[in-house]
């Protein structure tokens, strides 16, 4: 079972999520980013409908397959920031 991890970070004068490499928009407080990063992790968990996708390869080859609408990721969310800096906001545009 793949396992999807999002990580709160400080990013772009305030806080985000990041998944990998990618960050999510930037929030204005550590709080909002902590709770858009559980909300897209509960999203992840969340089952769908069975579909028939295609896809290509870093080949170039086509590939066609059923993807089971029940074959979610583990999640979680990991908050390493430290207490102090978890109150600080982003500041305001002048």
């Amino acid at each position: 079972m793949a396992h999807v991890r999002y990580e709160v970070v400080e990013h772009d004068g305030g806080w985000a999520y990041k998944l990998g490499d990618v960050f999510s928009e930037p929030f204005r407080t550590h709080d909002a980013a902590l709770e858009a990063a559980r909300s897209a992790a509960a999203e992840q968990k969340a089952p769908g409908r069975t579909e028939t996708i295609e896809y290509q390869d870093a080949d170039g080859v086509w590939h066609e397959e059923v993807a089971p609408g029940s074959d979610r990721p583990e999640t979680e969310v990991v908050d390493d920031a430290p207490q102090a800096a978890r109150g600080r906001r982003r500041p305001s545009a002048a």
